[in-house]
């Protein structure tokens, strides 16, 4: 394999150097992640509540709390299943196991106060 001109001792690649080379390790993409899953369900509570609030005829509470439970465990696998493929076969996939769990309990709090009381019912 030929590295790029301060890459590599003698023609063979260490694992350092293609770290340096490709840049962050995938499993320091945690934060990243996380940020992205808690974003994304801000962003489904926010057009949940804009279309109960501004359209009930068209989008009536029973409604708004399906499709808030429904997306929300979407999102909650999605983000689990990120989270995991990243950290596989890392010695942080243990560290990570907890922050996941607490984010995720946290938004499903969060999704059953809403549905029990904002939207109404």
């Amino acid at each position: 394999m030929t590295l790029p001109k301060g890459f590599g001792t003698g023609g063979g690649a260490s694992s350092s150097d293609v770290s340096k080379m490709i840049g962050r390790r995938a499993e320091d993409y945690f934060g990243i992640i996380t940020g992205i899953f808690v974003a994304s369900w801000i962003g489904t509570w926010g057009g949940v509540a804009v279309a109960v609030t501004y359209y009930p005829w068209a989008y009536p509470p029973p409604s708004a709390h399906f499709a808030l439970t429904v997306l929300t465990i979407i999102e909650a696998i999605g983000y689990l299943l990120c989270v995991k493929v990243v950290t596989e076969g890392t010695p942080k996939a243990r560290t990570y196991d907890g922050a996941m769990a607490g984010i995720i309990a946290a938004i499903a709090i969060a999704t059953i106060l809403t549905d029990c009381f904002f939207f109404g019912a």
